[in-house]
């Protein structure tokens, strides 16, 4: 993996693990040669992976809307930052840059960011794994929802398994670099349910 594309929040949350998971992350893609493409921002978890990333020496591409720019939330501390037209522009142009994708801790649009990733996925329209980075268990109760739906029939457990949850940056990068991700039909079949 050249790049991964990392979600979070553009707040950094109310536990200090939050931002040493950021941090860490940052760090150890760094460390890796691994590309940290983001969403350009310099606030929040967001602003904390960049700026942790880039102490370490590695490679940061962030991409943010116009709009965003204009109220000062762009990172000015990277050299690659690409100002784009919309957030729909912005997440496509993430998705080009990114081998993967990381979601730590956030908001709404770290959800719609990872959901959008995780159906690309899902409809054979990329074949880039998604994880969930699961700090302090941020994530514990949508990967239960996630598989209530599996359980409800509305998400294939072949697709399920495209998202690795794991609570530990390395692990979960190690394991998204080896993932063999399947080529199975979104649509579940009558006789499948």
């Amino acid at each position: 993996m050249r790049r991964i594309c990392v979600f979070c929040g553009s707040n950094v949350g109310i536990r200090d693990i939050y931002r040493d998971s950021a941090v860490a992350t940052g760090t150890l893609l760094a460390r890796r040669g691994i590309g940290l493409v983001y969403g350009g921002g310099n606030v929040g978890l967001m602003g904390v992976i960049a700026d942790a990333a880039l102490a370490a020496g590695g490679e940061v591409i962030g991409v943010i809307p116009q709009a965003l720019k204009d109220r000062e939330v762009a990172h000015t501390g990277i050299r690659d930052l690409r100002v784009v037209d919309s957030m729909h522009t912005r997440k496509a142009m993430m998705a080009d840059l990114a081998d993967a994708f990381i979601a730590m801790p956030g908001g709404v649009g770290t959800f719609e960011e990872l959901f959008e990733a995780i159906t690309w996925t899902q409809l054979g329209l990329h074949r880039k794994p998604c994880g969930l980075l699961n700090v302090g268990g941020f994530y514990t109760p949508l990967v239960a929802f996630i598989d209530q739906a599996v359980t409800e029939g509305f998400i294939k457990p072949v697709h399920r398994k495209m998202i690795v949850v794991d609570d530990n940056p390395e692990r979960l990068l190690n394991t998204l670099a080896e993932m063999d991700l399947p080529d199975v039909p979104k649509w579940i079949r009558k006789d499948e349910t």
